[in-house]
């Protein structure tokens, strides 16, 4: 028998032991038939492998988080945001550097600050910070000050687009702007350039907003190390920022930017805000498209902002959501925010078992209980679906595994810097070993998951929990719902 074919021969005793992986047990004579169609197998693998696939290219198989008879607002309304007064100019401009983009839009609409003074403060504090938080990837100076140049020109000239109109921002380094690197945080593609502007960029470039730096990512959205190192939490800068949205917390936390913008998969915007004490914005997974981003896992991945308060992250998502016809997943339905809502009237569950468990920040979460029901919240325990959640992580490890299959099969996942059990080189490695069978049914539970999610948000508006609380995190990621995370003390 040729070399070729013996190196592609399986054998009985290699079936039997890779039976042990995938846990089943099958019988000698079992084995023995399925030999051909191993073999086989093997060769189609061969030809797939042949072809090479750039991460641009999705998955036919969609995800929506919609099911069957659910009903949904279809008539857009103006969003209603509160009267935000512009505060007090300082002497010192640097004092506007934790202001909210409500309070910076006020500023610039009254012309009381030019977008061009705040791009310049803004630009100071980055380059002076950066060497300790480790939070910029590219500083986008000279595209900051022309866009500020021309923000200034239009609102004197009477052509005011909106509350972003001259306000500096951050994006995470996972979204592609033309003529810049975009690096994915990662050391196998740190001279990447895309030469095409992510949709969300050319949303906010048409609102007026002003891009003052690519910011870090974990490589390859997962924590927050990255080839310059790893961003610090400015709270505490002996601690990373978590991640793998990083920078984007790292900044805004400091006052660096007016606001950032996110990717989450899991946690990626969740578990930055919680650390350095940031508002984010999770939205529903296909509200805001991903054309332009780095693709971890078609069927969970979201772009949302990272800002001061809540209503900041309703600004910005107010400009970045929608279909634009280039992400398959992405839907079009209105976004109607009324800052004026009566939260009294909300049906507000809480996860209670995940409040009464012992943790680090037990007390302040009790405290956020106790402030919704000073305010005249009627708070309703729940628990959620009972379902192995946990488990179906694989649906994420066996998608980012496709997503960097290249990266696996060359070796060159060996040039990340993170070679440790929970980092990429090594999930990518034993995901391959997921069996097909089982990302299917896993997506199976899924679905039982989301059912019985609707089934309790029929009695509820809205629920709280702990960032990390429950299963809570990895289900809503899988159900695609939203959420927002808040800062408690």
């Amino acid at each position: 028998m040729p070399d070729e074919e013996k190196k592609h021969t399986i054998t009985p005793e290699m079936i039997a032991v890779a039976e042990k992986i995938i846990g089943l047990t099958f019988t000698d004579a079992e084995r023995e038939l399925m030999l051909d169609g191993i073999n086989e197998q093997l060769g189609d693998l061969e030809k797939v492998r042949s072809v090479s696939i750039d991460n641009t290219i999705p998955t036919p198989l969609h995800f929506d988080p919609r099911l069957p008879g659910m009903q949904f607002d279809q008539v857009k309304r103006k969003s209603k945001f509160a009267h935000v007064r512009a505060p007090q100019v300082p002497e010192n401009l640097e004092e506007l550097a934790f202001c909210s983009t409500g309070e910076l839009a006020a500023l610039i609409r009254s012309r009381k600050v030019t977008s061009l003074a705040l791009t310049r403060m803004y630009l100071d504090r980055l380059k002076r910070h950066d060497p300790i938080l480790k939070c910029v990837v590219t500083l986008t100076e000279s595209l900051a000050i022309k866009q500020a140049r021309r923000a200034d020109r239009e609102i004197a000239a009477g052509h005011y687009r909106g509350r972003l109109h001259g306000i500096p921002y951050g994006a995470k380094d996972l979204l592609a702007v033309s003529g810049y690197k975009t690096t994915w945080g990662s050391e196998t593609h740190q001279d990447q350039i895309i030469d095409l502007d992510a949709t969300v960029i050319d949303r906010l470039e048409e609102a007026g907003a002003v891009l003052m730096a690519k910011l870090s990512v974990g490589a390859l959205a997962w924590g927050d190390v990255w080839f310059g190192g790893m961003t610090k939490n400015p709270w505490n800068t002996e601690e990373g920022s978590s991640g793998s949205s990083a920078g984007s917390a790292s900044a805004v936390a400091a006052g660096l930017v007016g606001f950032a913008i996110g990717t989450e998969t899991l946690g990626s915007i969740v578990s930055p805000a919680t650390q350095c004490r940031v508002t984010g914005l999770r939205p529903t997974f296909g509200r805001v498209s991903r054309h332009g981003a780095m693709a971890l896992c078609w069927s969970m991945d979201k772009i949302g902002p990272i800002a001061r308060t809540v209503e900041d992250c309703a600004i910005v998502f107010d400009t970045i959501y929608g279909s634009d016809g280039l992400d398959q997943d992405g839907v079009d339905m209105p976004f109607n925010y009324d800052a004026s809502l009566n939260v009294k009237k909300l049906r507000v569950g809480y996860v209670k078992s995940a409040f009464d468990k012992e943790r680090d920040n037990q007390a302040n979460d009790a405290a956020t209980l106790k402030m919704l029901k000073s305010i005249g919240v009627k708070l309703i325990p729940i628990e959620l679906p009972d379902y192995p959640i946990t488990a179906l992580g694989i649906i994420l490890q066996a998608e980012a595994s496709a997503a960097f299959d290249e990266l696996t099969r060359s070796n060159r996942d060996d040039l990340l810097t993170r070679q440790v059990k929970d980092a990429w080189p090594n999930v990518w490695r034993h995901s391959r070993l997921v069996p097909a069978v089982e990302y299917i049914q896993a997506n199976r539970i899924r679905y039982l998951a989301m059912q019985s999610l609707a089934k309790l948000m029929d009695k509820i508006d809205v629920y709280v929990c702990p960032s990390f609380g429950a299963d809570n995190l990895m289900l809503t990621n899988l159900t695609g719902q939203p959420c927002v995370v808040v800062p408690n003390g």
